[in-house]
């Protein structure tokens, strides 16, 4: 399995970056995940902190090398940490849930199969042409869901995300099979609000991964000016052709400390400072206990789904 990753979060007009994201693979599987806290709720940070935490962390206790069932690992996962963020807001006796959108991806035995609740999204992207991108949870996005909308109502707005009362709604995609050199780009509403799909696509081609996904984030910080969105990436190569460097890690040090890329799952352990959760620290909101628990409410969620599929 090889592959190159590149992730880049750039802070724009705003005056805190609510953005998290991820990644962590074994010798057989990938896990890609991002997430975007909300504002105009309490600590969207610590909501989307919590959500990349759930994701990369039961990923690494379950993935051994391989998922058993990737879908229901994304499923289970992302109600998880809904309730991992209600949970901390719970103890923290908060006035209002702190709240995140989140898209995560797994890529296992050549497949892609994806999931995501709210407005981040991601693109696959073949050659420069676009062969799918999630659909926002937003009236505008998903109309078809929605037979007399008010007047006036703002259509993007969402109706979903995580860290609500109520489990959050989410779509799956996939499991499709990849190609060699298909490209996978996880992102906040800070790109896709102001670069065009088509303009998404383009740019994710004909350059080194590293270079085309600066090269997006610089046009949508330029395009938001001053009172823009943050910016945040996580873009995959599968499979890149033979010319690829089979080992080549550059460590965030080395590219600012908000930049990272790396290739070759298996030159690496996983766990290693490159697959990185890019939210572990003295703040982290999970001790390990809450871990534990969390990673135990997966696997019986996991379990019920795969005996409802045997039924």
């Amino acid at each position: 399995m090889k592959f190159s990753v590149y992730q880049v979060s750039r802070q724009g007009g705003r005056p805190l970056n609510e953005d998290r994201l991820g990644y962590t693979y074994t010798r057989g599987a990938v896990l890609l995940v991002l997430a975007d806290g909300m504002g105009g709720h309490p600590e969207g940070e610590k909501a989307a902190e919590i959500a990349v935490q759930a994701f990369t962390r039961a990923f690494r206790a379950q993935a051994q090398p391989t998922l058993a069932d990737p879908r229901a690992f994304l499923e289970a996962t992302v109600l998880a940490a809904s309730q991992a963020i209600a949970d901390y807001a719970r103890a923290a006796a908060m006035p209002d849930n702190p709240r995140t959108t989140a898209v995560a991806a797994v890529l296992q035995d050549g497949q892609l199969t994806a999931l995501h609740s709210g407005d981040s999204r991601l693109y696959w992207v073949r050659q420069g042409r676009l062969l799918a991108r999630t659909r926002d949870h937003t009236y505008h996005d998903k109309p078809e869901l929605f037979r007399n909308l008010p007047p006036g109502l703002n259509r993007s707005v969402l109706f979903t995300c995580l860290g609500s009362d109520s489990p959050p709604l989410y779509d799956v995609l996939g499991p499709q099979a990849l190609h060699d050199g298909d490209r996978l780009l996880l992102c906040s509403d800070g790109l896709w609000s102001v670069v065009a799909d088509p303009d998404v696509a383009a740019g994710l081609h004909g350059l080194p991964l590293k270079d085309a996904v600066s090269q997006l984030a610089d046009e949508a910080l330029r395009k938001g000016g001053r009172h823009g969105d943050n910016v945040s990436l996580l873009a995959l190569e599968w499979e890149a052709d033979e010319a690829f460097a089979a080992t080549e890690v550059i460590h965030p040090d080395a590219l600012g400390a908000e930049d990272a890329v790396s290739s070759d799952a298996e030159a690496l352990a996983p766990g290693a400072a490159h697959a990185t959760d890019a939210t572990a620290g003295p703040d982290d909101a999970f001790d390990d206990e809450a871990i534990e628990r969390t990673i135990a409410e997966i696997n019986d969620a996991i379990r019920r789904t795969a005996l409802r599929k045997s039924l």
